[in-house]
């Protein structure tokens, strides 16, 4: 039903997977896969509810709380994932990361620990770090290490990425119960991601913080997504969430109004948000089927391209998440071949604390893709019999 397969040309529009790539990897011109963004179109149904809103011309103050956005994030939770949301406990921010920021600044303090998983997600890295916050990582599914980490007196926050990126891991209902007896015990707050939570394969089930927090453990969490990943338009910004505490809800709401100066959001994201929770979801199962096979493309590609190399497709999103370390080959390396043999940029794991892996973004048609698999094993091909 809908055109996966057709290539946009993305050139020009101010796109930081394709116009900034000289910005993180020095050179012009390269085939990215990088930034988490898709390069397919968002659904039809999206773009036309935002050019309805485009012709009635007029664009004056917004308020989120009015209107049909809470009311299609609970038709969406109910539909999607049987939860029953109260749409009073939602909040809006600009963005995941904004909310998250806010979130730091209410529940820690500076030089206070935040427990991660590694590898880990670079934005956490950046707002935990450029708030003075300690980052500490804990291996993904070393419930040990992550006990240790929450039993220092300064960890005061576990962040968690729900699925996960770059690993696409989708945590079950039983490890994130483990994650909150964990966070309650030691006294830690709790915010959980869940961006890619609309991307999981078949056979993967998403379960919101929420499902876990009504079991009565702990307070001072909460639930921080977009519908932006998923359908594919971030640049119109825009995120909402679910502050547990009634008190901390307020306080949230309050920064955001006052000292960040949010009174009316970007009207183009409500819109884009209702239409996509109530008619994308055709759109979104459809989209899911394609990147499973693109996925198994890979798996196809790196089996018999890349011997030694033992590579699942991930249960949530778009991002392949490779380990190369069996080859032997320097990151640097690697990436130097990449860039200036292959002319294509993949992100090295490094970024994500995780030499040795790369992250290979296949939100995109089929052929893109295909070149972009085909350019790793022969740059890794090379240097492993070089």
């Amino acid at each position: 039903m809908y055109d996966f397969d057709r290539e946009i040309d993305r050139h020009g529009t101010w796109s930081v997977q394709w116009d900034g790539i000289a910005d993180r990897f020095g050179v012009p011109d390269l085939l990215p896969f990088t930034i988490s963004d898709m390069d397919f179109a968002s659904p039809p149904e999206v773009l036309a509810a935002l050019r309805d809103r485009v012709d009635h011309g007029v664009f004056g103050y917004t308020d989120w709380r009015l209107g049909e956005f809470r009311d299609a994030i609970r038709h969406w939770y109910a539909s999607r994932y049987a939860t029953e949301i109260d749409p009073e406990a939602l909040v809006y921010a600009p963005s995941v990361l904004n909310q998250l920021s806010q979130l730091l600044r209410m529940w820690t303090e500076p030089g206070d620990g935040v427990v991660v998983h590694t590898p880990t997600y670079d934005g956490f890295r950046k707002a935990v770090t450029g708030l003075g916050r300690e980052l500490r990582g804990v291996p993904l599914g070393d419930l040990d290490a992550l006990e240790r980490e929450l039993a220092r007196p300064d960890s005061r926050m576990l962040l968690l990425c729900s699925p996960h990126n770059p690993t696409g891991r989708v945590w079950t209902e039983e490890e994130l119960a483990a994650f909150a007896e964990l966070a309650e015990r030691h006294g830690a707050a709790v915010v959980s991601d869940e961006i890619h939570a609309d991307l999981t394969t078949d056979g993967h089930r998403h379960v919101p913080w929420t499902r876990v927090a009504e079991q009565g453990r702990g307070r001072r969490w909460a639930l921080v997504t977009s519908g932006t990943k998923a359908f594919n338009f971030p640049a119109l910004s825009g995120s909402y969430g679910i502050v547990g505490d009634p008190d901390a809800r307020q306080t949230f709401v309050r920064r955001m109004e006052t000292g960040e100066g949010l009174a009316s959001p970007a009207v183009l994201s409500l819109t884009a948000h209702i239409a996509a929770y109530r008619q994308g979801a055709p759109w979104l199962d459809e989209l899911r089927g394609y990147v499973a096979g693109t996925m198994e493309l890979l798996r196809e590609r790196l089996a018999t391209g890349l011997p030694g190399v033992v590579w699942e497709p991930p249960q949530a999103g778009y991002l392949a998440w490779i380990d190369l370390r069996p080859l032997g080959i320097e990151e640097t390396r690697l990436q130097e071949e990449l860039v200036s043999v292959e002319k294509v940029a993949i992100m090295p794991g490094g970024v994500y604390g995780t030499p040795g892996f790369v992250r290979l973004n296949v939100g995109c048609p089929r052929k893109k893709a295909e070149r972009g698999v085909e350019a790793l094993i022969r740059a890794a091909t090379r240097l492993r019999t070089g």
